[in-house]
């Protein structure tokens, strides 16, 4: 179970312990030592009682909306939180007993730089999370307006958040984090790290996890399921969503049924992002194809890459080299069939991979 979408901890804490029996008067929650039930939280919304609260109604692992500690870029993003204030949250987290704490870092903020990083860097080290997931902003004014109140001009040049991100992967590593791929960095004996060391990880779409449900159920405005071979949305719009949940109708407005070729790039590209590799003669067995003619044209694509030492091939085996690490978007691109078509064009999808 995972409450998401960056906002859960505005409801108050009658409203989430309402939604929490909700759901258990539904589902059949677990309490056992295993379990996966997470939430994202902004600093901002909570105190120490509110964390005791999300504990004592089931949650086991938090991630808290950081972003960046520097005083002028928290101003330029309206998202003003103290590092003595997020340290304290740290505190009760770890008072509390959770299973993990988790840090969300933004890069390509207005005002960031080389400089603000290394000081936000080394106070988020300083508090040393379980988790650091640092993300690449993507400026969408036109699509989010939030957005809008920001100043194109201040936001880091492209070689300046290459830079960045250099530095971030570099800064983490040193401080012992293990870069486990997509923008995720782990303490060694965190549950993820030790998962991918025995090819056990998993992803889904709230990122790297140690189970995969069979069905993944979406609850709320814009939320997506994968149950069976089917991927649904709920309506988009929160005045849609609530008018067919008025008129006792399923939320779904659109849905898509994936097809043997779907789940043969899904085994792909899971492997390359939660293994960083894949056994080529398996997907062969498993999907009867000849992978390098079926695949001549991404490998093709791929051939800088090669070059570049990001990743090799051979007949067996597709492999991610460390340096490829960074790129693994770029590297499972050429195996997404449907990257590019439709709406999902390259000038409107919602993130860059630098």
């Amino acid at each position: 179970m995972h409450w998401g979408g960056g906002t859960p901890t505005y409801l108050d804490d009658g409203e989430i312990t309402e939604l929490m029996h909700g759901l258990a008067s539904h589902f059949r929650l677990l309490d056992k030592e295993y379990r996966e039930y997470s939430i994202e939280i902004d600093p901002r919304t909570v105190g120490a009682a509110t964390i005791a609260l999300l504990k004592g109604v089931g949650f086991n692992r938090i991630s808290l909306g950081i972003q960046d500690f520097d005083e002028r870029v928290q101003a330029a993003i309206n998202r003003r939180q103290s590092y003595a204030s997020v340290a304290e949250l740290v505190e009760a987290v770890r008072t509390y007993g959770f299973r993990s704490l988790s840090f969300d870092l933004i890069y390509g903020l207005p005002y960031q730089d080389h400089n603000s990083m290394a000081e936000t860097l080394r106070q988020v080290i300083s508090l040393r999370p379980d988790r650091i997931a640092c993300y690449n902003y993507a400026h969408l004014p036109e699509r989010f307006a939030p957005q809008r109140s920001i100043d194109r001009l201040t936001l880091p040049e492209p070689e300046e958040k290459l830079l960045l991100a250099q530095m971030i992967s570099a800064t983490l590593q040193d401080a012992g984090y293990r870069f486990i791929g997509m923008d995720h960095y782990v303490l060694p004996q965190d549950d993820l790290a030790v998962a991918q060391g025995e090819g056990r990880l998993q992803r889904n779409f709230q990122g790297y996890s140690l189970q995969l449900a069979e069905d993944l159920l979406g609850i709320g405005v814009s939320s997506i399921s994968q149950i069976g071979d089917f991927y649904l949305q709920n309506a988009r719009g929160l005045d849609d969503y609530y008018a067919l949940l008025a008129d006792e109708q399923s939320p779904i407005t659109r849905g898509y049924l994936s097809n043997q070729e779907d789940k043969l790039r899904r085994r792909i590209i899971m492997s390359l992002i939660c293994d960083l590799y894949l056994d080529i003669r398996e997907c062969e067995r498993d999907f009867g194809i000849t992978f390098h003619e079926h695949f001549a044209d991404a490998l093709k694509e791929l051939a800088p890459a090669v070059s570049d030492g990001l990743i090799s091939i051979d007949d067996d085996r597709l492999e991610v080299s460390a340096a490829g690490r960074a790129f693994l978007r770029n590297l499972c691109m050429p195996f997404d069939e449907h990257l590019g078509k439709g709406k999902a064009s390259k000038e409107t999808r919602f993130s860059a991979t630098i």
